[in-house]
């Protein structure tokens, strides 16, 4: 059995191993590679292939790898639904059936305390790097690694990004949103419930036909590239301004596949990983403005402003939310205070 301190030590380790390759070089040289064996990891993802973050994020995440281990480590990727979807991935990646996966925290939420602030308190956080300098260097994700490590996951956080909803007939009052369905997850599905609105879960792989059946009336998925990525907006031309809030995509990995790599392949592995996350997020916003000039330009996509009433009824959501999650435990009180101290800093509060 692991013990306690077994399991911090690994923790260090993991982390050291991501810090330290830093400095490494970013090839390993063919002379090296050739006495050394080569890997081949399966991932499954909880995007779909047609969504732009399986190409622009996973894709390229495995591009890089390859070429930054001169060919050793190649990833095998698997769109959503291929072995698992949604939150089923995560016990995909814990049992070792595939050693790394793609996920929303929103999944995971039953496993870790933290995991819903990882995921973002929606009304919060104003700007992307606001939530990337709260999951990476005031500490979210190590929270939420706190107790995903023992379970023998370690997460990465992939990407921050807004997350805006896209819907099929204009909302100009309390009353036009009342009960209005809107595909969610995670703490959006209670941010939304508490404005009125009719909120339910949707695998991403289910989503458009959803909409476009009428099944419900609206969705997030991310903002304007996943609305375009997926033709959101063919079913659902209002593009809904402001953001609810700022979330983040992950990566997970199998703890014990992950130490049975050879050294150098660990160390290229969390160090792209850690690296990706900057340039990801980075670029993500800017492809965000593209995306959403396009649509307006080629879909006929209209931009919606959600009345005040609304906005009023979702502060106080925000609120709420922030307390719920606090209450899940001593990390989620931890993860509270760093939202609390950073918005307070920033004159949100």
């Amino acid at each position: 059995m692991t013990t306690n301190s077994n399991r911090v030590n690994r923790r260090a380790m993991l982390r050291g191993a991501a810090m330290g390759a830093l400095a490494a070089p970013a090839l390993i040289g063919s002379a090296a590679a050739a006495a050394e064996p080569e890997v081949t990891w399966r991932v499954q993802s909880h995007w779909p292939k047609a969504s732009s973050s399986f190409d622009d994020s996973l894709q390229v995440l495995a591009d890089q790898l390859l070429e930054r281990t001169d060919g050793r480590f190649k990833l095998e990727l698997y769109g959503a639904g291929e072995f698992a979807k949604g939150p089923d991935i995560y016990n995909l990646v814990r049992k070792g059936v595939v050693p790394m996966g793609t996920i929303s925290p929103s999944y995971i939420q039953d496993k870790a305390q933290a995991a819903g602030f990882l995921y973002g308190i929606p009304g919060t956080f104003r700007e992307s790097w606001e939530v990337q300098h709260a999951a990476k260097n005031l500490g979210l994700e190590d929270l939420v690694n706190e107790e995903l490590v023992e379970d023998g996951v370690l997460l990465m956080s992939e990407k921050a990004y807004p997350t805006e909803m896209v819907v099929s007939k204009p909302i100009t009052s309390a009353a036009d949103f009342e009960g209005l369905k809107i595909r969610s997850s995670g703490t959006m599905l209670d941010y939304l419930k508490a404005a009125g609105a009719a909120p339910q879960y949707i695998p991403g792989s289910e989503l458009y036909q959803s909409l476009s059946s009428g099944v419900v009336d609206g969705a997030h998925w991310g903002a304007a590239i996943g609305a375009k990525s997926m033709s959101l907006w063919e079913a659902a031309k209002y593009h809904v301004k402001p953001a609810l809030g700022f979330t983040i995509d992950a990566f997970i990995v199998n703890v014990d596949a992950l130490e049975d790599l050879p050294p150098d392949l660990r160390a290229a592995l969390l160090d792209l990983m850690e690296i990706r996350f900057f340039q990801r997020s980075s670029e993500y916003m800017h492809k965000e403005a593209i995306a959403l000039a396009a649509g307006m330009d080629e879909n006929g996509v209209e931009v919606i402003e959600l009345p005040e009433e609304v906005l009023t009824v979702m502060g106080q959501a925000s609120k709420d939310i922030m307390a719920t999650e606090a209450a899940k435990g001593p990390l989620a009180e931890k993860a509270a205070g760093i939202y609390q101290t950073l918005m307070s800093d920033l004159g949100y509060n």
